[in-house]
């Protein structure tokens, strides 16, 4: 089976290219980098030339108001060359509980990237993950000094980007859901309690604080970000994660 990982220099792009591979299939990586500009157009015909599947992993450059443009420029164009190309499935990743944290822009952009490839020409899967152990990082430094992290007190169930990547390639290799599958990790943390692991974890020695109005996980109402019945879970634990 020939796949187009479109987003397959990236980090889950090129961990699904590498599964893909190993398991006797073709999988191509596509980027910037290769010559394809999603946004342009330019190399997508050539990129889905042969294809089976095609898989789009590409992100926003940004989470603010111009996400929405993005998303419905990209699969605008992805869309259009598929539908010419014949490919015979088409699939995506988006984020579990996108649907319910309508005031997060990149939420509600991420529910327009799932809507348009549900009216377009072709079978299509959407798998839903939840948050990334790699980006954990990123989320203490968005509200941190030089004493301090403000998380909210937010549910989450955070994944491996390696466990994101397996699901991703098993839908790949899959019949064509017509619908979304949700992948989480094992377990739900607060994220202000995820933080304070985090920090003990790397020696760093400043101190979490309960903020419910901090950071950009402070719009998802409730358990918006928890996995519900019927979620896929992956076997990778945070603290084992970290301890590598």
């Amino acid at each position: 089976m020939k796949i187009a990982v479109i987003g397959g220099t990236g980090l889950i792009g090129s961990q699904v290219v590498s599964i893909l591979n190993a398991g006797g299939h073709e999988a191509v990586p596509h980027s910037l980098s290769t010559g394809l500009d999603l946004q342009s157009g330019h190399g997508l015909s050539e990129a889905l030339d042969g294809a089976d599947v095609v898989v789009n992993l590409t992100n926003s450059p940004t989470f603010d108001d111009a996400s929405p443009a993005f998303f419905r420029t990209t699969m605008d164009n992805l869309l259009a060359a598929v539908g010419d190309a014949g490919v015979g499935h088409a699939v995506i990743l988006s984020i579990v509980g996108a649907d319910l944290v309508p005031d997060l822009v990149y939420y509600r952009a991420k529910v327009l990237q799932e809507d348009l490839l549900k009216a377009g020409p072709v079978p299509y899967s959407i798998v839903r993950a939840t948050q990334f152990f790699e980006f954990m990082d990123a989320v203490l430094a968005w509200t941190a000094d030089e004493n301090t992290v403000r998380l909210p007190a937010t549910p989450v169930q955070p994944m491996a980007a390696a466990d994101v990547a397996q699901a991703v390639a098993d839908v790949c290799v899959g019949a064509p859901l017509l619908g979304t599958r949700d992948v989480a990790g094992p377990e739900v943390f607060t994220l202000d309690e995820l933080g304070r692991i985090t920090l003990a974890a790397k020696g760093d020695p400043r101190t979490v604080v309960t903020d419910a109005g901090a950071g950009m996980f402070a719009a998802a109402p409730g358990d918006a970000l928890v996995a519900k019945d019927g979620a896929v879970i992956a076997k990778t634990a945070y603290r084992e994660w970290l301890a590598r």
